[in-house]
Formats: structure tokens, C-alpha cells, sequence
């Protein structure tokens, strides 16, 4: 093969010169000379706003809100957002007519005037006949006084105001001190409740408040419903603790309800349907409701044991005299306590030591007796 492709003997050898590809040549491109527009189209560009000259070639995009726009944005000058219409405005009679009956009133029961414009929700210090202070708070409404206001109060239901275009605000007032009359009793029988029962909470009831949890001994509770209509009529009832414990209470409530008489106090209808001693309310006076627990145990009640005597059940009868401090104690704890510090003294059955939340002198029986 390689002597067939072999060059011919004789035959003499030149060399081709190199001839280079052929590229494709490029257009040659001319730039086209800006054509002078006629007199017309000028015209026409003038009336279009180009100012009569050459059209721009600045391109005008629209408008688009940016993400961003909202976190932004300011409100215009003259207060009126683009999200909805402007608030109405009260007439300037509205005010004037605010004031005078406020003056009938009288300026010292105003308490506090607020609102958007300063003197649309009135409250107003209402006394009754108990001197207990309440507080009425008046809501007027746009349209004031062709539609009646709303009123709120700390009381366990609101009156059904009678209103019409010529009432006034004194009409309001009159009507939530008639309603005040007939919450007396109510409130009578709350007040006694908290005086001579045992009431675990609420610890700072409100006059709104109609239920209380009450302590019966042996980790016992009753939550009591009191019927703010009737409030000397048996009440709704819940037994609260461990079912050993519950069975006795509910048997003689279920056998002694029929007993209950309004003419009789509510502690001692209560005593009587249960059919044994009620405790008495702790005589430690105790100002929050972290001072409830004892400063040594941490506990509010002392553990039911026959071991403990008198004191089985009992809660915090021991405060440090202390203002600052104040702490209650079991004197049962702060006995046993004392008796651990090496620098508390006895003198015959009296031990005498110091607090051990602000070391002030203290002093506590050695023995129950």
C-alpha cells in the first residue's frame, strides 16, 4: 500500500504554496444619518409636551408600588391616609353640650376624661349609700345623644339604661345610683362572708366578683355561687379536696339544704347545712399574696397530723413586726428554727431570736400550752 501511494520515479517534486481560507467577509455597516423631522411632526411633538425640539429617548415607566412602600410611606400633611376615608369630626356644639352637662354633674365626680377628641369616655366616682366608691365609665357615641351611651362599671350586672334624645348625662348617673340600691344586700352578704369565713380566693375580691373558694379544714374547699338577685337564698355549691374527705360534706349538704333559712346570716346557714364549726379567717394580716406562705416551709397551711396538736391544719399565725419586712410565719416552724440557731436565748417558755429575712428581734412560745 505504501508503494502504490509512493510518488512516481523521475517525476520532479514541487512544493504548493500555502493559500489561506476564505473568510466571510462582514457587511460594512453605514450609520444611517439622522433624518430631520418635518415641520409636522415637530408640531406634533410640541403638542404631545417634547417641548417642540427632538423627541427623547428616555423611557417613562409607570409607577409600580415597592415592597417596601408601605413601611415607608407618611401620611399627607392634612392627616388623611390613602387606606380610607377621614374620620368624621364632632360638631363644635357636641362639645359645648358635653361641658354643660358635665357642669350639672358636677366637675369633682369627673374622674378622667378620654377618648379621640378628649371627651368621648367619661368616668365619673359614684358613692352609695354603704360609702363605697365606684367608678361609671361613659362612652359616647357618634351620634350622641339621638343614640344612648354605654356605660361599664365594676358591678356583677349593668342596668338597662331608659334613654331618649333630650336625656342627659345626670340621667345616667341617677339611673346606676338606683342600681347601686338594689346591689346592697348583695354586697352586705360578701362583705360578711369575707369577715367571718375563711376565704382562700379571690384574695382581693372586686364588687363584680359573685364566686368565692372557702376553706373548710383537712384540705377541704367549697366554691360558692352566690345568686347576686338573692343573695340570702341557698347558693350553688362545688366541693373541692379528696373524695374521703368530700363524702361526709356532701351527705349533710344533700340532707341539711332544706334548712337554709334567709332570715339567718350566710355564715350561719353555711355552718348549719354542713353541720360542723366553719374556721375562722387567719388573723395574720397579710399585704400580697407571697407573704401568705410561710417564710420556713413555704407552705400556707400547716399538714392535718395529731402530732401538731392545735396547731393541725393551721395557717400563718406569726408576722414579724418589721414594716419593711412583714414576713408570715408558723409558730410552729419558727420555734423549731430557733431552736437550730446558737445565738437565740430562752427565757422561762419564751424563745428570743431574729427574723431570718431581716434579723429583727423576735420572739415565740417555746411550748403549744
Amino acid at each position: 500500500a505504501d508503494q502504490a501511494n509512493a510518488w512516481p520515479a523521475g517525476k520532479p517534486y514541487t512544493r504548493m504554496p500555502a493559500v489561506p481560507f476564505p473568510q466571510k467577509k462582514k457587511p460594512c455597516v453605514r450609520s444611517k444619518r439622522k433624518k430631520k423631522p418635518s415641520r409636522g411632526e415637530q408640531k406634533r411633538w410640541a403638542s404631545d409636551g417634547g417641548g417642540g425640539g427632538w423627541p427623547s429617548r428616555v423611557m417613562v415607566l409607570p409607577a409600580t408600588p415597592s415592597r417596601d412602600a408601605g413601611a415607608h410611606s407618611r401620611p399627607s400633611q392634612d392627616g388623611q391616609g390613602e387606606a380610607g376615608p377621614p374620620r368624621p369630626r364632632r360638631p363644635p356644639a357636641f362639645y359645648s353640650s358635653v361641658f354643660a352637662q358635665i357642669e350639672e354633674v358636677g366637675w369633682g365626680q369627673l374622674v378622667s376624661a378620654t377618648g379621640d377628641d378628649g371627651v368621648s369616655c367619661l368616668t365619673f366616682r359614684v358613692m352609695d349609700e354603704q360609702r363605697r366608691h365606684h367608678l361609671l365609665e361613659i362612652t359616647l357615641p357618634m351620634n350622641y345623644p339621638a343614640c344612648p351611651p354605654s356605660i361599664a362599671a365594676d358591678v356583677p350586672y349593668l342596668p338597662k339604661l331608659q334613654w331618649s334624645e333630650s336625656s342627659r348625662l345626670k340621667d345616667v348617673l341617677c339611673q346606676f345610683q338606683e342600681h347601686l340600691k338594689v346591689l346592697q344586700d348583695y354586697w352586705s352578704t360578701m362583705d360578711g362572708i369575707d369577715k367571718a369565713l375563711w376565704v382562700v380566693d379571690p384574695t382581693k375580691p372586686t364588687y363584680a366578683m359573685s364566686h368565692h373558694r372557702i376553706a373548710l379544714g383537712d384540705d377541704c374547699y367549697i366554691l360558692l355561687h352566690v345568686d347576686t338577685h338573692k343573695p340570702n337564698s341557698l347558693p350553688e355549691c362545688r366541693f373541692l379536696g379528696t373524695d374521703g374527705k368530700l363524702e361526709r360534706l356532701i351527705k349533710n349538704w344533700r340532707k341539711n339544704r332544706k334548712r337554709w333559712s334567709a332570715d339567718r346570716k350566710f355564715h350561719e346557714n353555711l355552718a348549719t347545712v354542713l353541720d360542723f364549726a366553719l374556721p375562722q379567717p387567719p388573723s395574720v394580716s397579710i399585704k400580697d399574696d407571697q407573704q401568705a406562705d410561710c417564710g420556713i416551709c413555704y407552705a400556707t397551711h400547716l399538714p392535718v397530723d395529731d402530732e401538731l396538736g392545735t396547731q393541725s391544719g393551721c395557717a400563718a399565725d406569726y408576722k414579724c413586726e418589721n414594716p419593711s419586712c412583714s414576713r408570715a410565719f408558723h409558730s410552729v416552724c419558727l420555734r423549731d428554727w430557733l431552736r437550730t440557731i446558737t445565738t437565740t436565748r430562752q427565757s422561762f417558755d419564751v424563745l428570743f431570736g431574729n427574723c431570718p429575712y431581716c434579723s429583727e428581734p423576735v420572739a415565740v412560745k417555746s411550748t403549744d400550752s
